[in-house]
């Protein structure tokens, strides 16, 4: 085989692997792509528009819950109590009527109607993954990353920042009787719920 031949082989090869190893999207593509993404804006809406609501009848009382807690911890941890991770940090899905005895830059405090316990709903800093995880709705292996769960529940701490508090403190004030559903955090091992707070999903004045 002439040195010309060899050489033009080789050329044919060198160029069959680079024109297979290397290719070109177009811009268009790639945003088209990236639109198809997951929406953790739509799912949070959806999930308290639609799905949190359809079951407000399996949260349970908060007046059950604190008494529970008092009388068997670990059972009602066990029963009522939900989280993605394991640990003892753990999330009701709690719902109650009661009186606004105060309220502040902070929290919406109340006094509940059978049991007349002291409880606080969060009013103005709403965060991390309470309300995504009260529910036990939300499972971890739905969800191709953790990236999309972080989000589903910043964007619902948005949302009940954005329009569920805001038309509520624009009309509740001192002696008003409130119905609210919500999530509150609780930690097993260090049980504490003198300190314990609600963030709100429903907030509703009752006449």
């Amino acid at each position: 085989m002439n040195k010309k031949l060899k050489y033009g082989l080789w050329l044919v090869v060198i160029l069959f692997i680079a024109y297979n190893s290397v290719y070109f999207k177009k811009l268009d593509s790639i945003k088209a792509s990236d639109g198809d993404s997951f929406n953790s804006k739509a799912y949070a809406q959806k999930y308290l528009d639609t799905i949190l609501p359809s079951i407000i009848g399996k949260a349970i009382p908060i007046d059950r819950l604190l008494a529970d807690l008092q009388t068997s911890p670990q059972k009602t941890f066990d029963t009522y109590s939900n989280a993605l991770d394991i640990g003892s940090i753990r999330f009701f899905w709690v719902k109650g009527r009661g009186k606004i005895t105060d309220m502040d830059d902070t929290y919406i405090y109340l006094v509940t109607d059978s049991a007349h316990a002291t409880i606080k709903i969060a009013s103005e800093y709403i965060f991390g993954n309470a309300v995504r995880d009260a529910s036990g709705l939300i499972h971890i292996n739905d969800f191709a990353s953790t990236t999309d769960l972080n989000n589903i529940s910043a964007e619902v701490n948005k949302i009940i920042r954005r329009q569920i508090l805001p038309p509520f403190k624009a009309k509740a004030k001192k002696g008003d009787e409130v119905g609210f559903s919500g999530a509150m955090e609780l930690n097993s091992s260090h049980l504490n719920t003198d300190d314990a707070e609600i963030t709100p999903v429903s907030l509703k004045l009752v006449p």
